[in-house]
């Protein structure tokens, strides 16, 4: 019987849709799902859920939940990974600190001086995980959704021996937005995508095997269209390529969009997409379901139906490809850039297509990205690399350095301004940062 550990399984809506998913292959019929938590209340509703999933689709797989996480990973085929390393009011420092200064974003969790400081007090969770998996399921597969994923996976590929990869569902979900926004069957669409995660492109989307470039940049016109993703509109009109992250998100990665309130109205406010770029947006987000969690999770467990036809996310087929009935499963994946992508950092983490079959997780060399792109996506590698090596090296300098370069960063402040930010993010982490010592604190 193969198994599955989900570590982190407290995280609702991705444990049940990936739940799902998994049981409607045939070939991974009674398998065991492994649910670990440090939350008994979240792992106790995770399990429910999972419960009602098997209920509902008559399947004979087993639902386990412990927060004993050698238990949970014992015999593990494969394992997913969705933690969050603190609540609101811990990352809340990672949005607030950087607006006193004048860095205005609306979520934090990739990149910037929100995401450094985000990836630093998530590595040693995660470095942890991945020493049991290495003494207890050395051979699993494993597959990480926790942000920021390029830097959390650059780390934890480089620091272990695991088959790691990390997912994210920003190119599959933009490809069926594009398909819609142009009229398009998605069984007729084919693309090559690239970059690093949350600012990759699409170098080619076709339709019935035809460049539908043409028809997007026609789409992008229409005024509902347009305003349903400004700024991921605009740098397509001005990049040439399409971006797969959403607008909020790419606001934050670029020089273009937030450098004052008249450009967060112009850009950011407003649109019908989801996460347009407001102040704080997740952060408020957060907040506010801390009220209402526990009812809208009760709600879905007591509903008499539920739907459990199989979604998009990819973790189930590449479970499916590897242990299940071994069909290659093909996917755009976070992995180290070892001859992948030219003229980004030789070993940085970028987000390429990837096949999975039963030998494992097999990488696609790219080539090289536009110039433009390369520009704008080595930027923000390079930034990640000074990050992650400055994790490993516990060296603070290397941090200040990540930070001081981050594009969003270099429109508002100057070197000594942007040191006082990093020192002030510095302090406000430092219980979580000393213990274990990660950075050295002078």
């Amino acid at each position: 019987m193969k198994k599955i550990a989900f570590i982190g399984a407290g995280s609702f809506e991705f444990t049940r849709e990936l739940v799902r998913d998994i049981l409607t292959f045939p070939a991974l019929e009674g398998i065991e799902i492994a649910l670990m938590d440090i939350d008994r209340q979240k792992l106790g509703f995770s399990r429910r859920a999972c419960e009602k999933i098997v209920g509902a689709g008559g399947y004979s797989a087993t639902v386990t939940a412990t927060t004993d996480r050698t238990q949970a990973l014992k015999g593990a085929d494969g394992v997913a990974i969705t933690i969050l390393s603190g609540g609101p009011d811990v990352f809340r420092n990672d949005i607030e600190i950087p607006k006193k200064y004048g860095i205005d974003v609306c979520v934090g969790d990739t990149r910037g001086p929100s995401g450094v400081f985000r990836f630093l007090r998530t590595a040693p969770a995660m470095l942890s995980i991945c020493r049991d998996i290495e003494r207890i399921c050395p051979d699993a597969i494993v597959l990480n959704y926790t942000n920021p994923m390029a830097m959390l996976c650059r780390y934890l590929q480089s620091e272990t021996n695991l088959n790691i990869t990390g997912l994210c569902h920003s190119v599959q979900g933009s490809v069926e937005m594009l398909a819609g926004w142009i009229g398009a069957d998605l069984e007729n669409v084919s693309y090559l995508c690239a970059g690093i995660n949350h600012q990759a492109f699409y170098l080619e989307f076709l339709h019935n095997g035809k460049d539908a470039y043409p028809d997007i940049r026609k789409a992008v016109q229409r005024p509902e269209v347009y305003s349903e993703e400004i700024v991921r509109c605009e740098m397509f009109k001005a990049l040439g390529y399409f971006p797969t992250e959403s607008s909020g998100h790419n606001s934050e990665y670029n020089p273009w969009f937030r450098k004052n309130a008249a450009e967060i109205e112009k850009y950011c406010t407003h649109g019908t997409g989801w996460n347009p770029g407001e102040h704080a947006y997740i952060l408020k987000e957060y907040f506010e379901r801390e009220q209402t969690w526990q009812g809208e999770i009760q709600a879905w467990i007591d509903s008499p139906r539920i739907d459990i036809k199989r979604g998009k996310e990819y973790a189930a087929y590449i479970f499916n490809a590897v242990f299940g009935d071994n069909t290659p499963f093909h996917f755009n994946g976070n992995l180290r850039n070892f001859g992948l992508i030219d003229g980004l950092p030789e070993g940085c983490c970028v987000e390429v297509p990837a096949i999975a079959t039963e030998k494992g997780i097999t990488p696609v060399r790219v080539g090289k990205l536009p110039p433009q792109l390369n520009i704008l996506v080595s930027t923000s590698a390079q930034c990640e690399e000074l990050a992650v090596n400055g994790c490993i090296a516990g060296d603070r300098e290397m941090i200040y350095h990540a930070v001081l370069f981050d594009p969003l960063t270099t429109t508002q402040l100057d070197m000594a301004t942007t040191r006082k930010m990093v020192d002030e993010m510095f302090d406000a982490n430092s219980p979580i940062l000393r213990h274990p010592p990660l950075i050295h604190y002078m």
